[in-house]
């Protein structure tokens, strides 16, 4: 795994916990996870992907609540990681874990109404 990858993954972690532990606006709601961290090869920037489960006012207050604690999240970053240069960071709503909630919904859906065809027909 290349330093990039290594700063990222370490940066999740300590963003989840910044997310859940130190920032007390009322706006982010308890289901909020960080799926990924992508850091540019200088370490310049950091697009930091989150997931909220909620609905879609929920969904644009919590990253409104994230936007504008960026600043303190970037300080955290700074005295957690030792980087000579704390990335700066920009949230990005993830919707995939909502998707795969979705998919695997209408999976479900489709094996129950195929066992009742199956069932109507013996």
């Amino acid at each position: 795994m290349d330093r990039t990858n290594r700063i990222a993954n370490e940066m999740q972690k300590e963003i989840s916990d910044i997310i859940r532990n130190s920032i007390k606006d009322p706006r982010i709601p308890e289901l909020v996870s960080v799926t990924a961290v992508r850091v540019t090869k200088d370490l310049r920037y950091a697009r930091v992907y989150i997931s909220v489960f909620g609905s879609e006012k929920e969904k644009r207050d919590a990253m409104a609540a994230l936007k504008s604690a960026s600043g303190f999240v970037r300080r955290e970053i700074g005295q957690r990681v030792q980087l000579r240069y704390t990335p700066e960071i920009t949230f990005s709503l993830d919707d995939s874990i909502e998707h795969g909630i979705h998919i695997s919904n209408l999976i479900n859906e489709t094996i129950k109404s195929d066992k009742n065809t199956k069932n109507t027909n013996d």
